[in-house]
């Protein structure tokens, strides 16, 4: 039977050849677009799986409470917590381990004491229990190997870049930063990319050094803490220990303003109040919303179909009423044209793979991941595709076949079944839904593409423009070389300013501090520390609101302060606080001028309290301005100054605006995903309109005729096809409108910077979707109002 029943599908298919290929080719390009959604997520979905008892692990991560309402997270802690938990938290608490993201050189000698390889690279300091929290797998050695200062371990990318083979690097030694050198003892295979914590290079904690290991009030994302409960422990019991915890440690140096959250391992990928050491955030609202354009495609595609059914339901009802006559049920009925719909769906799922073969590069580019469609190694989207294949032939073809197979027999072989019959209602609703998606797409994107315009000319306070950040050696040795360093860059003809400094005005590596301000008590707040020499402002171009700049000195500390401090220390006059005495980490500066604010890390955030001094810690960049117009030339004169003053170490440079540019990935991403699919459902919803509009003009054929006949223009049969769904348009926006504000009013809030919705997004949806409608519809409606005449009426 079902033989049979697609043989009949097929000729009926191949009969009506135009709507058939109308239909293929949206449904083909819906569920390609489906089938790229649906692995970019399960891609992000699978983050940070795969080991024992996930459930139980959690990250410990900061907050602050500011007396304005305001709250800063972190994903660090301050560096004594981990051993406190440990103590504090045992009966609860399985293992608890610090982990500590550094980056620094890696020098390789052979046998002969010849340098072989060295290179910048990221490592981590670990502890040895963060391998009983996480089980990775280990091709040699153990974890307690990293209970000896002196061992290193690596990832067998790393053994095999270092040694060739990762069998023969046990054993060999590595020199990180020019201090130390560390014996291979162990190897664990490649971390997968879709983890939070990219291990590469492990060292162990208990050689790192950091003057603030028993500094409550200092926190450094770069610091963070992992720990696995007991079996039969919850994470709310820990809620009252918590307290307890931060009432012991806090009280007296931070009151009232910084607490802890335990984190799920399993939301450190998706939540965006925190970072992590991947860099990899995809928040689970932006994975939902693609989840929703995807199944708006889907509608759209499978309404073209449900129109087109329709609307051909009359042309077969001749074929329904022989088939009634001759003793087929309602039941077969529908089965036959549920045959037919999943033909076609079929079809196009396998045209749609193809499609999904030739984008998936694209889309690997643009998210910068290794996004696989292989259906052996991830079966799970060979199931999706099967539940898509049932979904769409039962929406798309469901409704059609009902009605088509409720014909009454008698009228339909008389060929007197009424066009508008249960049919004509429901398209105009379909058609007025599926414009109303598109135009909300449509104003979701222009919104999109305006704000991250908006977003690269806001005035940031600084100039980021040809500014290149070059690293600087974080060795002790090195040091006494930078002086000179930096008067030979100044030498160079492009060279305009240079400044040593730890971070660049924004960025998204930070430190917060506890401090006291005129010898009062510490503040309700932590202020983000920058340390930079006195070219800092010049290189930056950061202007001072009072007061004057750091001065050069090897014995003087003192501060600058941003205007945010003094607002949160309810100093209203800048110059009230020149020459006020700050205290911080057991040290006294005082102020010496305040910059007007800055934006230091993206528009997502806020301003933040910050104090900028000459501190005596490692400098980490030089940040060099250049002539814009002799860019090139001149970073290629600074690399070879570099190499000659830095000749054991690597060379490694940045631009401060791409790093900028870095902070919206998610919004560009989302920018173009947006355009893509927008594109994608415009395309899908007008060649539905074509087809729909197709049949309209051929039923209405005579009609058009006599009309001519009568005296009527060409213009006139043209605005009366148009009228109906220009005005179908028309309410699908007003419809729409609504839908979109609340769409992209939600999307703003999450910039503390935004642009303020106005009315021309939805008016040029409005002008976009009528024009293509009015241009989609008059080709095919003047087509059929300068029709021959005669053809039309021969045929009674």
């Amino acid at each position: 039977m079902f033989k049979l029943n697609l043989k009949i599908a097929w000729r009926n298919l191949w009969k009506n050849k135009g709507y058939t290929f109308i239909n293929i080719l949206g449904l083909s390009i819906g569920m390609a677009s489906c089938i790229l959604i649906f692995i970019f997520i399960r891609y992000q979905m699978s983050f940070d799986e795969g080991f024992k008892n996930e459930d139980k692990i959690y990250r410990v991560v900061s907050s602050w409470d500011y007396v304005d309402g305001n709250q800063f997270f972190s994903q660090g802690v301050p560096l004594p917590l981990t051993p406190a938990m440990r103590n504090d938290f045992s009966p609860y608490i399985e293992k608890i381990a610090a982990i500590q993201n550094s980056a620094g050189l890696i020098k390789v000698v052979d046998a002969s004491g010849k340098e072989k390889l060295k290179s910048i690279e990221n490592v981590f300091y670990v502890e040895p229990d963060f391998f009983e929290v996480f089980n990775y797998n280990w091709l040699s050695g153990n974890n307690k190997s990293l209970g000896n200062p002196g061992n290193i371990v690596l990832s067998k990318e790393m053994a095999d870049k270092f040694f060739g083979d990762w069998k023969s690097a046990l054993g060999k030694s590595i020199n990180f930063d020019g201090s130390q050198n560390y014996t291979v003892t162990g190897v664990i295979d490649d971390v997968a990319e879709n983890n939070s914590i990219p291990l590469k290079i492990m060292l162990p904690y208990k050689s790192f050094k950091d003057r603030n290991m028993v500094n409550w009030g200092s926190v450094g994302s770069n610091s963070e803490s992992y720990f696995k409960l007991k079996p039969n422990v919850d994470v709310e019991t820990l809620n009252g220990p918590l307290k307890a915890f931060i009432k012991k440690y806090y009280v007296e140096n931070a009151p009232g303003k910084e607490g802890h959250l335990f984190q799920r391992l399993r939301d450190i990928h998706y939540n965006d109040k925190f970072g992590n050491f991947s860099g990899k955030i995809m928040p689970k609202k932006q994975l939902y919303g693609l989840a929703i354009i995807g199944f708006f495609l889907m509608v759209t595609a499978s309404i073209n179909f449900i129109n087109l059914a329709t609307a051909q339901a009359v042309s077969r009802s001749k074929e329904v009423g022989v088939r009634k006559v001759m003793g087929s049920q309602r039941s077969q009925l529908v089965i036959q044209f549920l045959t037919e719909t999943l033909t076609i769906v079929f079809i196009s799922l396998l045209i749609g793979s193809v499609l999904t073969e030739i984008a998936l590069p694209g889309m690997q580019r643009l998210f910068e991941s290794k996004i696989s469609f292989s259906i052996f190694q991830h079966p799970v989207i060979l199931v999706f595709m099967f539940c898509l294949v049932v979904f769409v032939s039962l929406l798309a073809g469901f409704y059609p076949a009902i009605v088509m197979s409720g014909f009454n027999p008698a009228l339909a072989i008389k060929n007197k079944v009424v066009a508008n019959t249960g049919g004509l209602g429901l398209r105009k609703i379909l058609v007025v839904v599926q414009f109303a998606i598109t135009v909300t797409l449509i104003i979701g994107t222009l919104v999109i593409l305006q704000q991250m315009k908006y977003i690269r000319e806001q005035p940031l306070g600084f100039n980021p423009i040809a500014v290149a950040m070059v690293d600087l050696p974080n060795d002790s040795l090195t040091t006494p070389r930078f002086a000179t360093f930096k008067m030979q860059l100044k030498q160079i003809p492009g060279v305009k300013e240079v400044s040593f400094c730890r971070t660049a005005p924004s960025s998204q590596n930070n430190n917060g501090n506890s401090f006291s301000y005129n010898g009062g008590k510490d503040a309700e707040f932590q202020v983000n520390t920058k340390n930079a020499d006195e070219d800092y402002l010049k290189t930056f171009d950061l202007k001072l609101a009072a007061g004057r700049n750091l001065v050069k000195s090897d014995t003087t500390n003192e501060y600058l302060v941003n205007e945010t401090l003094l607002k949160k220390l309810n100093v209203r006059n800048p110059n009230e606080a020149i020459g006020k005495m700050i205290s911080m980490g057991g040290m006294k500066a005082p102020i010496v001028g305040v910059i007007q604010d800055f934006k230091n890390k993206s528009l997502h955030e806020n301003i933040d309290p910050i104090l900028i001094g000459a501190l005596k810690p490692r400098f980490f960049y030089a940040a060099i301005k250049l002539d814009s117009k002799q860019m090139l030339q001149t970073m290629k004169t600074v690399e070879g100054i570099w190499q000659k003053t830095f000749p054991e170490s690597v060379y490694n440079e940045s631009f401060l605006n791409e790093e900028i540019n870095n902070y919206y990935q998610g919004e560009r991403i989302m920018g173009t995903l947006f355009k893509v699919f927008a594109g994608v459902i415009i395309f899908i919803s007008f060649i539905g309109l074509f087809g729909l509009i197709s049949f309209v003009a051929t039923q209405r054929t005579k009609e058009v005729a006599i009309r001519k006949v009568l005296g009527a223009s060409t213009i006139e049969l043209v605005k009366m096809l148009n009228g109906s769904f220009l005005i179908m348009v028309f309410i699908a926006n007003l419809v729409a409108w609504p839908l979109a504000y609340l769409f992209v009013s939600k999307w703003l809030a999450g910039f503390a910077y935004r642009i303020d919705i106005s009315i021309w997004p939805f008016a040029l949806a409005m002008v976009i979707s009528m024009a293509i409608t009015l241009i989609t519809v008059s080709i095919r409606s003047y087509k059929a109002a300068v029709a021959n005449t005669i053809d039309a009426l021969k045929y009674e």
